[in-house]
């Protein structure tokens, strides 16, 4: 259950199209799931509009597969990152309406789709190498119910490719930035843009890349303000931060 689907039980109440005992049975009902190698959060997308998301690295196909059918039993969709063709494969099985993102790794099954956000988020990768997480972030901030404009290969090595985009970036509400090497497109960006920005270093590079941690101490060292820094290869943080902020402003939009 998630915050819409809770007011508007609420309200069929209130209009006595349902009983107290059906409203305190949905209410009591236990928070978590245990399927024994899991214990899923049934109370997730309650507590912060979003279910639980699964990080299917290091679990088996069958058991995305179980964690996935039961938070669809409760939420209607799901979302697991960090998927292989095995777990969509085993998933399939049990949904044939699964959605696989391949360059994202991700893996999306929406029966009840999140309701949609005004605005949208724009997701930038520097190159066509940091796609696959720039990919993750967009799979995950739509997901969350917003719509996400995806700006690619805008790279500092071409600053010409960046600035006929940047209208679309400015228009944005919150900006994802993905960029491996030096990781400079942040600092860029964040000299031009008025937005919430969050910077996603990668791991792509050469040898005193160090496997994006140069990219990482770029871009907390940047000299923009404004930019928040997830963690190495993390589309997932990333656009799971850009989809909280455009709920915020959304929110704040409806109270206008």
């Amino acid at each position: 259950m998630n915050p819409a689907e809770a007011l508007a039980l609420l309200d069929r109440f209130r209009r006595g199209a349902t009983t107290q005992e059906e409203v305190l049975n949905a209410f009591q009902a236990a928070p978590v799931a245990d399927l024994g190698f899991a214990v899923v959060d049934t109370h997730r997308g309650l507590r912060k509009g979003c279910p639980e998301v699964i990080f299917g690295a290091g679990k088996t196909p069958a058991q995305v597969a179980a964690i996935a059918a039961k938070i669809v039993e409760g939420d209607g969709r799901v979302l697991a990152t960090r998927i292989t063709a095995d777990h969509v494969r085993a998933v399939k099985r049990r949904f044939k309406d699964v959605v696989h993102h391949e360059a994202a790794r991700c893996l999306v099954v929406e029966r009840r789709p999140a309701p949609r956000n005004p605005g949208y988020i724009a997701v930038v990768a520097a190159g066509t190498t940091d796609l696959p997480v720039a990919d993750e972030a967009a799979v995950t901030a739509g997901f969350m119910g917003n719509e996400v404009r995806r700006i690619h290969d805008v790279g500092v090595a071409g600053l010409h490719r960046l600035l006929r985009r940047l209208p679309e970036i400015q228009g944005a509400n919150v900006v994802v930035i993905v960029a491996g090497m030096e990781a400079a497109l942040p600092s860029v960006i964040g000299g031009l843009v008025a937005r919430p920005m969050i910077g996603v270093p990668t791991s792509v590079g050469y040898g005193s890349h160090f496997g994006g941690l140069t990219a990482l101490l770029g871009m907390l060292n940047s000299c923009a303000s404004g930019l928040t820094v997830v963690n190495i290869d993390n589309g997932f943080g990333g656009g799971y931060a850009a989809a909280n902020i455009n709920a915020l402003a959304a929110e704040a939009a409806r109270r206008k």
